[in-house]
């Protein structure tokens, strides 16, 4: 492709071809743009040398950057974070037909998830995009990051339309959204579940927190798109009224009884829960494979965006009744031959502790036993906060460590400690597990909250292998309880 072809500029760039685009000098090739990017903790500006050694013909960079090679074009612009992202999207032009996207500080994965597992129960060829990496009908990939940077993004979405890939859901985290990782996405609906505490050590307020995420709905989906949003948001008007200056069509979800999508009733029972919900009125009752009330409500969201971008409605709520839980959240590991059950959930802020207590306690005919810690190098203002939520929602709390990073984790487990008296302080999170196995009486439920599908654990710098459905199992036997 010509450099005019990605940037629109003059004569001179019309006769350089370009064969790739990173922000990476190190993967800089002969014949690649390398963006300069200013980030935290590095300036792509101090790498421009170093790529142009390795082939850069170009060079994006913020505005007034010069370089001393007047053989490299530059393109200068006063956001280059986002013109990255739309020359990636020129770069690789193809995208399924159907993106939808989903923000929120919970609850984006299983949405995501779940529009993908309908999509695929009506024979409508999708998949989904995030935490859990690319996941298609075709085949899977792991990922790291919820929404990944905008060169791979785009190159990810041009090769599933080259595979076929009709329909996308995607996370759309509020790091990639105030990154512009995710502007040229061709987004038809998206989603935004909720906002909590959550990523203020970056965003720095919670009103900047809100102003990332609604990105999605102001600048990145186009005006006449389709918006879901969860109608019990505190924030609710806001959003609402921030999409309806964009002309976009509205569909509401939750328990409020002006929702389109409303969750009307929940019955926990030994294998999900059978739930009644009203689609624009009409009322439908559905034996719900999912534990928890706020699985029940991310069932919805993705039910609302599939019937909103095309689907048919009476085939998508049949389609409820199919689901599989997504690895992580709220996920049943283990069950006694007493009847215990094991959990494991992703739960890392105060409000998705909240919600994943406050949903299995009903599922719990005994006591509820909580294993959780928080990760080092993070928002520590969630720490006492969710110590409380433990202490004051489960019966059994043990604090162990998350992912300390490179902080003190005895320190950090002091922190939670404070705020929730009584609680067992066990620092190895293999211990802890097993302990909280061990306390396990009939009927009793544990929850192992805060890495949920996370395979690994960091420490000083270095990742540890580390599963906690793994660990689990492996106690279970030790323990020799006859799990399943």
């Amino acid at each position: 492709m010509r450099l005019s072809e990605l940037t629109g500029s003059n004569d001179r760039a019309s006769r350089i071809e370009v064969a790739g685009i990173t922000a990476d000098s190190r993967a800089v090739l002969p014949g690649y743009v390398f963006a300069a990017l200013r980030g935290v903790r590095t300036d792509g500006t101090q790498f421009i040398s170093d790529a142009i050694e390795h082939g850069a013909v170009a060079v994006l960079a913020p505005s007034g950057t010069k370089i001393q090679n007047d053989g490299v074009f530059v393109v200068s612009d006063e956001n280059p974070r986002r013109r990255l992202a739309l020359m990636a999207a020129r770069f690789y032009p193809r995208q399924p037909e159907t993106i939808v996207a989903v923000t929120g500080t919970n609850g984006k994965t299983s949405t995501a998830d779940f529009a993908a597992q309908i999509w695929a129960r009506l024979g409508i060829t999708g998949g989904s995009l995030g935490t859990l990496g690319l996941r298609t009908s075709v085949g899977a990939s792991e990922g790291n990051l919820t929404t990944p940077d905008p060169v791979t993004l785009h190159r990810s979405l041009d090769q599933l339309a080259g595979d076929g890939i009709e329909h996308l859901a995607m996370e759309a985290s509020s790091h990639g959204l105030d990154q512009y990782r995710l502007d040229g996405v061709r987004v038809s609906a998206a989603a935004f579940t909720n906002i909590s505490h959550d990523h203020l050590d970056y965003h720095g307020s919670h009103e900047a927190y809100l102003a990332a995420k609604l990105r999605l709905f102001t600048e990145v989906m186009p005006e006449g798109g389709i918006a879901v949003l969860n109608a019990d948001l505190p924030e609710f008007e806001t959003v609402r009224a921030a999409c309806a200056n964009r002309r976009q069509l509205i569909l509401t979800y939750g328990t409020s009884r002006a929702a389109d999508y409303r969750l009307v009733a929940a019955e926990p029972g030994p294998c999900g829960q059978t739930v009644e919900v009203a689609i624009h009125g009409a009322i439908h009752k559905v034996l719900l494979p999912l534990y928890g009330s706020f699985q029940a409500e991310n069932a919805l969201a993705a039910l609302a965006l599939v019937v909103g971008t095309g689907a048919n409605s009476a085939a998508a709520v049949d389609a409820l009744g199919h689901l599989q839980g997504v690895t992580g959240r709220a996920q049943l590991v283990a069950e006694l031959n007493t009847r215990a059950k094991i959990f494991v959930d992703y739960a890392h802020t105060p409000d998705a502790l909240s919600h994943v207590l406050t949903a299995l306690r009903p599922h719990t005919k005994g006591r509820l036993v909580l294993v959780f810690g928080c990760g080092g190098e993070r928002d520590r203002a969630k720490r006492p906060e969710m110590g409380r939520i433990a202490s004051e929602l489960a019966d059994h709390v043990i604090v162990t460590d998350d992912n300390p990073r490179d902080e003190d984790a005895a320190t950090i487990r002091g922190e939670i400690l404070a705020a929730c008296p009584g609680a067992e302080d066990v620092g190895s999170r293999s211990r802890a597990i097993a302990r909280g196995i061990a306390v396990l009486a009939p009927g009793d439920l544990l929850v192992v909250a805060g890495k949920g599908h996370e395979t690994g654990q960091v420490v000083r710098g270095e990742v540890r292998p580390f599963d906690d459905t793994a660990v689990i199992r492996k106690a279970v036997l030790g323990h020799g309880r006859n799990g399943s």
